[in-house]
């Protein structure tokens, strides 16, 4: 898994650390919210619903917001854009912090979700196109894995920390821890670390004066591949948001599990997720990334519909176990988007249109939650979470039918597309 990192020179070494550092405070800063929500009710006196709406309100934004972040990283550079990003929702979630009402916070998860969204598109981007096409996978994928690592965090501040203190300070402490992230910007060297495939891709449009725009992935040429990889987002994070989102309420409601235990099966889920990850990431280099999307989407929807219907009531024994391998699943699928999205764009509009992909899964994938609500009302909630869920994979298996292999071959460029 990590020969590919010997091989790599001092700088590569560098952007892979500090992209998985942030990837994984990003990833933190991102969930720390939704685990703070009990506390945020008791301690800044806002219902469920207007924490749901402030949630949906920075998802929305993070899409905006990663769209924005991969065009200004094809304009002005992958290595300054990343800075920016880090410090920008570093700031915002430490200004989470201080928020006095609903309407103030709000405001603050709307900026903190702009450059929540563009760090990962951003991060993705710059490491994919230092590294060589044959370890692509491995080095992108296991920042990937900074997620899982980033969830337990998450709720190490929104658990243990915050209740060191009281509701209506525990919330706020729990949010000033994501300062952190800011001292990344400091491993980051604005102009030397931005590749070279980057490089003489502006000194060309230099030279023809050439311009593209945040529509250019919707020309003739590239709207095939935007639509596309913009399906098999929505798929695949729909299809995950389905269960992924209502796991606790299902371990609760239907298995009978305290909240607090139901708590602790979904921490673990995460466990399982780093080493689908991993997995993930070797398997994509090895046998490509079609099949490795296929393979993971299948796996998903069989132990999710398991880890539903199957006779295992309340048992940890076998609850524990089988979640295990259904986070496999459910996180490693994640590891397949920025190799095969880093492939499919040329240079020039690289960022622009996988940072704009992704968010438009992320954001979309909001209709699968809300589906998934509705038809509760119909169906139990196992079975509502299990229709969302495949319907959500198959769109993902049926993009990459439509999409071209690309591991181990070369980046391209506009040019390659005339």
């Amino acid at each position: 898994m990590m020969g590919w990192y010997k091989e790599s020179d001092g700088r590569t070494r560098r952007v892979f650390w500090t992209t998985s550092a942030g990837w994984a405070l990003d990833t933190a800063d991102g969930l720390v919210f939704q685990y703070l929500i009990p506390l945020l009710v008791l301690g800044l006196g806002i219902t469920v619903k207007e924490a749901g709406l402030i949630a949906s309100a920075n998802y929305f934004a993070a899409a905006i917001g990663g769209w924005t972040g991969g065009w200004l990283c094809d304009r002005y550079g992958r290595a300054r854009i990343l800075q920016l990003t880090i410090l920008w929702f570093s700031f915002f979630s430490f200004l989470s912090g201080f928020a006095q009402d609903f309407h103030q916070l709000l405001a603050i998860r709307v900026l903190q979700g702009l450059g929540f969204g563009a760090e990962w598109a951003v991060g993705a981007v710059l490491l994919g196109e230092l590294v060589s096409p044959q370890h692509r996978g491995k080095a992108l994928g296991t920042v990937q894995s900074g997620a899982a690592v980033g969830s337990g965090l998450a709720a190490l501040l929104a658990g243990p920390v915050a209740a060191l203190f009281e509701p209506d300070m525990g919330w706020r402490i729990a949010f000033w821890f994501g300062i952190l992230p800011a001292a990344l910007i400091f491993f980051v060297r604005r102009e030397s670390d931005d590749p070279e495939v980057f490089r003489e891709a502006v000194a060309h449009a230099a030279a023809t004066g050439e311009r593209h725009s945040m529509a250019s992935i919707f020309r003739p040429r590239l709207l095939r591949i935007t639509l596309l990889t913009a399906l098999l987002s929505l798929g695949a994070q729909g299809g995950a948001y389905s269960v992924g989102n209502y796991t606790t309420a299902f371990l609760t409601l239907e298995r009978g599990l305290s909240p607090s235990v139901a708590g602790v099966c979904v921490l673990l889920l995460s466990a399982g997720g780093f080493f689908g990850i991993l997995t993930n990431a070797y398997l994509g280099d090895r046998f490509g990334r079609r099949f490795t999307f296929r393979a993971f989407a299948l796996g998903f929807m069989v132990m999710a519909s398991f880890y539903l219907f199957a006779p295992l009531d309340s048992s940890l024994w076998a609850l524990i176990p089988v979640g295990l391998v259904y986070g496999f699943f459910q996180f490693g699928i994640y590891a397949s988007f920025g190799p095969y999205f880093t492939e499919l764009f040329p240079t020039e509009v690289r960022g622009t249109g996988q940072a704009f992909a992704y968010n438009f899964g992320r954001a979309s994938g909001a209709l699968f939650i809300f589906g998934v609500g509705q038809l509760a009302a119909y169906l139990a909630l196992s079975a509502a979470m299990a229709v969302l869920a495949i319907t959500g994979m198959t769109i993902a298996l049926i993009a990459t039918f439509l999409l071209p292999e690309t591991a181990g071959r070369d980046l391209i460029s506009m040019r390659d597309l005339n």
